[in-house]
């Protein structure tokens, strides 16, 4: 996150965070009903009369619904504030922006630390198994709830990119543009094994105790190791050699093993951080539905998967993302051409790994912005054609 200045009039401005219940819930892939089910989610700019100028930000592993903007009482702005604002790759001054916490998180929307009805306790482990396409499914319903029949874009980054791919697949007459960046259709068996230790960095903590810490000592040592983990993978060798080097700070002689070059103590102080703002069970619950994503669900030609889909789209990648890498993009490239599919493709030469997205602002915005303008060029001209 960033800080607030007063003189920004770039800022989304103040926010706030809101809430809508749905009492009939959805029914899961798992095959079990979860209900009720809390929605949180943030708007930034106005929805036009027309209802068309809607774009849905989807957020990754650890993001929330506070995207853009600031809360009061607090400098600190939303996740992808360097995007979403006045003037910025998306202009608060022409679309109507909403994003939402996924379903299964831990910042307002129901998740495994949320009261399990039947209980009056957090669910915990009882919370049933999620897909990123149930996180799907409930976004749809609060697009529905809002009166917007058609996004103009969804798009998002790493998880997110898997989320907006899997709406323009689900709801192919519901979304005119999808954008998915550093993403991809399902995770590599690299991936899903950084995944599991993650989640045994958790699971091994004596304070995890099967789910049930609430109100106890959470499993901190855990949840910041596997936050750890997770952000090697975020960086690439060549930012951390340019952000770090082999730098070392003063060591305690006395303590040989304690934290001494740089790294470790950047390490060290994200995980701290980390264990201030999320759950230890929705981690859990997140990385196995991220595990479990496979848009094309076992379809061998991935061609298949997309060919009802109506979105133009924009797949972005980053030359030095090892955990999402560019072919995995380009997979999805010769899929959507293959079906004649409107794509633009950028691979942007960037250091900083899969990070990238929330640090290229500015060939992002030139992307981002540029593609929004052609997308709704080309409403116009459909709209024009049905005139005629």
């Amino acid at each position: 996150m960033n800080n607030k200045s007063d003189s920004d009039t770039t800022s989304a401005g103040k926010v706030e965070t809101q809430y809508i219940k749905f009492e009939e819930g959805i029914l899961l892939d798992c095959g079990k009903t979860l209900a009720p089910i809390t929605v949180a989610y943030e708007t930034y700019g106005n929805l036009n009369p027309e209802k068309d100028n809607a774009i849905l930000v989807l957020h990754a592993l650890s993001g929330d619904a506070h995207a853009a903007g600031y809360h009061e009482n607090t400098d600190k702005t939303g996740w992808w504030d360097i995007m979403i604002g006045p003037g910025k790759g998306i202009d608060t001054n022409q679309y109507f922006v909403i994003c939402s916490n996924i379903i299964g998180g831990c910042k307002g929307t129901t998740g495994p630390s949320s009261t399990n009805p039947e209980t009056g306790k957090p669910y915990g482990l009882s919370f049933p198994s999620i897909t990123i396409k149930d996180m799907v499914r409930v976004q749809k319903m609060l697009i529905d709830y809002l009166g917007i029949p058609g996004l103009l874009n969804v798009i998002g980054g790493s998880m997110g990119g898997m989320q907006a791919l899997q709406w323009a697949v689900s709801y192919p007459k519901n979304v005119f543009s999808c954008c998915a960046i550093a993403s991809t259709t399902k995770l590599s068996p690299q991936s899903i094994a950084f995944d599991q230790i993650g989640r045994l960095a958790i699971l091994q903590d004596p304070n995890f105790n099967n789910g049930d810490y609430y109100e106890k000592q959470i499993p901190a040592k855990g949840l910041a190791l596997a936050r750890m983990i997770g952000h090697i993978t975020y960086l690439s060798d060549e930012s951390m050699h340019t952000k770090f080097g082999r730098a070392v700070k003063e060591g305690d002689t006395n303590k040989p093993f304690e934290p001494e070059f740089e790294v470790e103590t950047y390490l060290h102080y994200q995980g701290d951080e980390f264990i201030k703002r999320f759950d230890a069970n929705s981690y859990l619950y997140i990385t196995k539905a991220m595990d479990y994503f496979d848009l094309s669900e076992g379809k061998k030609n991935l061609r298949e998967t997309f060919k009802n889909a109506e979105s133009q789209f924009l797949i972005i990648s980053f030359t030095s993302d090892w955990l999402f890498p560019v072919y995995q993009s380009k997979e999805i490239l010769s899929a959507l051409k293959s079906n004649l599919s409107d794509v633009t493709y950028c691979e942007i030469k960037s250091s900083y790994g899969h990070d990238a997205f929330l640090f290229e602002i500015d060939e992002l915005t030139r992307m981002v912005s540029n593609f929004l303008i052609r997308v709704k060029n080309n409403i116009k001209k459909k709209n024009s054609n049905k005139t005629d």
